[in-house]
């Protein structure tokens, strides 16, 4: 259900700004991006297990934080990043 190590750094250097970036917004929104998608799938199998759905939504509303702080400070930005993440909106 949780994201493994290896691929946590694989998304930090992915999305990081610049060498030793792990904390802008764009790495705590992809990281946030795959731990949603691997609870979704293991909702689909488990519909009712509902602390994971509560879990699930408080990480929606952190993205969504996240997200409304990146298009308020640079569109453009957000822009890439929903491109990149290939979150609709």
């Amino acid at each position: 259900m949780s994201i493994t190590p290896e691929r946590k750094h694989e998304l930090i250097g992915e999305y990081q700004a610049k060498a030793g970036d792990t904390g802008s917004p764009e790495v705590q929104v992809a990281i946030l991006t795959e731990r949603i998608s691997n609870l979704t799938g293991h909702l689909k199998i488990h519909a009712k297990d509902h602390h994971s759905r509560r879990g699930l939504l408080i990480m929606v509303g952190q993205r969504r934080r996240l997200l409304d702080y990146v298009k308020r400070r640079d569109t453009g930005r957000y822009q890439a990043l929903i491109q990149r993440l290939g979150i609709r909106r």
